[in-house]
């Protein structure tokens, strides 16, 4: 087979025409016909059907129309390659990027490169759109491209992460928005925005992320597209326009006071920056290196040296990583525009029921639903492809009503603290069995849950609670604790427990019952309270050292039938957390969205475990079967809890969704 023959193939699957093939060859028909005849004798099979004068391409054909361009374009790389090795220039290292990458990111870069490797000269080509800048790599007219869109749907492309970048809302110093600590998209929609025209890569992921949140430009009041980064710096500095950009645009201008960046909720993970390389380069490095002369001449090449370099090079997601916190990014957004599949139009509902001010489960709901972490990853491509998500938050004060709807089928998913867990499991729920798929904090010395009594109650001790009543949320963590205490001190019988009426901050800290002397709750409640100055501690959950903790069940039905939108919750789970551990802000965030004090959010939840801290949770999704069974263990001889020793966990546990998310962020 020849690379002509390939050629005139080529341009008669592009016309369907021998003709006018022919006439654009500046051959003759008959001539463009033996070419044709003699490439499909040497495959030993048609390329193309014959309908009369027409021409259909043949299932091998459609493949050789579709690989065939790899050809020519390794024909004039190597064309080019061989003239510029006849001209001296191997030396040379091509590097392409977009114009605001090219004047923030790569300057430091180039210059470690260039003293690192002085006889080696570099070349930096600019290009406005993704567009070009791919075809820059696969035609070889680039040895790497340097972009933070992976074009990861092309399989003549290979990217390697190295380096993050944050994006955010460029405004001008004098704007009203210069001094809000942070702004969400959906308070914008009537802002004056500029931005960079379709097809740069800026735009791209922006117009991705607004896909995602059900919004799109038609959405926002008055939005102007402009040509280059210098206009979108005039519109915003002159004339009180909004822009999105990157930390590597505007240095000089956000350096000198002029524009300022405001983080943007659905914007607050980091996205990964790309070396994107010719997938040939990187399978000849790969296929090279059992060969010690071949792996060093490939060491030698520009090329090579400039990936060693950057991969050397420090990044935040290299510094943020440790062995309980994997960074975890921003997707890359699609190169291709692909609309929605008309054979599948359906609405999926997605309900979570959440318990936001209970702090330490924040992560698991309000985190992830102001940030918009479920809508990025939810699945978009396949079986899902066209699908429109629709996703209801149910937010409630206690795990009981959360039980409740998914025994219903009221909730797909629910947000739990230790003793609602297994409640959910029991097996009593044959229609409605759930399953345990992360946990989300844990408080290994269980001192999360108390009983609180009035500052002037004379009660001091366990015992003391002999002939009186509590109030309790039944069916929480913290009821959990309260009976579990009561049975191992032989008072369980002689304490009255009643229902907490208003499970609300103000039920809370006004609630002064004469009918019970005191009352037991979850974190933070039981603190607000304190903190309110009308109650003090009486005892904990530390008492019996059992730890406390919080975790996510799902329908199993809602898992069998969907495990793709269970893996997606966990990633967006796992984006909350390491959020929540690597951004200072977080805990000042919350406070605005739940209006509860900012220290106190950090007192009860923080983002790694600390030694001898009492009462805090820490982030943590690894399930932990041994505190399960030792909380089914001390519960199981209580009066009514004897069913929990029924619970299979090696059927209600299912780690393999939350293995899946961390394997795939």
């Amino acid at each position: 087979m020849e690379i002509y023959q390939v050629k005139v193939f080529l341009e008669v699957a592009k016309c369907l025409s021998f003709t006018e093939a022919a006439d654009t060859l500046n051959l003759t028909q008959p001539a463009v016909s033996a070419k044709i005849k003699s490439l499909e004798t040497e495959l030993g099979t048609p390329l193309f059907y014959r309908l009369g004068r027409k021409v259909q391409l043949t299932r091998v054909g459609e493949y050789l129309k579709q690989e065939g361009q790899s050809l020519i374009h390794l024909e004039n790389r190597l064309i080019q390659e061989i003239e510029e090795i006849k001209q001296g220039k191997q030396g040379n290292l091509r590097l392409g990027t977009t114009p605001g990458l090219a004047d923030g990111w790569l300057p430091d870069v180039l210059f470690k490169y260039r003293r690192q490797y002085p006889d080696n000269q570099t070349q930096c080509l600019r290009f406005d759109s993704t567009e070009a800048l791919y075809r820059a790599i696969i035609e070889g007219h680039i040895d790497a491209g340097i972009a933070d869109i992976s074009f990861s749907e092309f399989h003549e492309v290979s990217a390697i992460a190295i380096d993050s970048i944050h994006y955010g809302l460029m405004v001008s110093a004098h704007s009203p928005l210069a001094e809000q600590p942070s702004v969400s998209l959906r308070q914008l929609q009537h802002e004056p925005w500029v931005l960079l025209p379709e097809g740069t890569p800026s735009r791209l992921v922006f117009e991705t992320r607004l896909a995602e949140l059900g919004l799109s430009l038609t959405d926002f009041t008055q939005v102007e597209i402009v040509d280059s980064l210098s206009l979108m710096r005039t519109y915003v500095t002159q004339g009180g326009y909004i822009g999105f950009g990157s930390n590597f645009e505007f240095l000089t201008e956000r350096q000198y006071g002029m524009l300022k960046t405001i983080p943007i909720e659905e914007f607050s993970l980091k996205a990964s920056l790309f070396l994107l390389l010719p997938k040939r380069l990187s399978q000849a490095a790969d296929e090279c290196k059992s060969c010690r002369h071949s792996a060093q001449a490939i060491k030698s090449e520009p090329i090579q040296k400039f990936i060693a370099l950057v991969q050397s090079e420090p990044s935040e997601l290299k510094v943020q990583e440790t062995p309980s916190l994997k960074p975890v990014v921003l997707q890359s957004p699609s190169f291709l525009i692909r609309p929605n599949s008309p054979q599948r139009p359906e609405t999926l509902t997605l309900t979570i029921g959440t318990q936001n001010w209970t702090v330490q489960t924040i992560t698991a709901g309000l985190v992830m639903q102001r940030l918009g972490l479920l809508e990025h990853f939810l699945p978009k491509e396949g079986a899902y492809s066209g699908v429109q998500y629709q996703i209801q938050w149910r937010d409630f004060y206690s795990g009981a009503p959360i039980v409740e709807g998914l025994r219903s089928h009221e909730l797909d998913i629910g947000i739990l603290g230790d003793y609602p867990l297994l409640l959910s499991a029991l097996p009593e729920a044959q229609t409605s069995k759930t399953r345990l798929i992360s946990f989300i904090a844990s408080n290994p010395d269980g001192s999360g849950n108390a009983v609180i009594v009035p500052q002037t109650s004379r009660l001091s001790s366990i015992e003391d609670l002999r002939g009186r009543a509590i109030a309790v949320p039944f069916s929480s963590s913290a009821h959990g604790m309260v009976v579990r205490s009561l049975h191992e001190a032989n008072l369980l019988a002689e304490v009255t427990l009643a229902s907490i009426q208003d499970l609300s901050i103000k039920g809370i800290t006004q609630s002064q019952s004469t009918q019970v002397d005191g009352y037991a709750h979850f974190a933070p409640f039981h603190e607000i309270a304190r903190q309110g100055g009308k109650f003090k501690r009486l005892f904990d959950g530390n008492m019996s050292g059992l730890p406390a903790f919080h975790g996510v069940v799902v329908q199993e039905e809602f898992a069998e039938r969907h495990p793709d939108l269970v893996v997606a919750y966990l990633k967006a789970l796992l984006a909350a957390q390491y959020w929540y551990a690597t951004t200072p802000s977080a805990p000042e965030l919350i406070s605005q969205w739940i209006k509860l004090d900012a220290g106190m959010i950090a007192q009860f939840l923080a983002g790694t475990y600390t030694q001898g801290q009492i009462g805090q949770y820490f982030l943590e999704t690894q399930i932990r079967q041994d505190w399960i069974e030792y909380h089914i263990d001390r519960l199981k001889g209580v009066t009514g809890n004897e069913p929990l020793s029924q619970i299979d966990l090696s059927r209600w546990m299912q780690p393999e969704f939350l293995q899946t998310a961390q394997a795939s962020v």
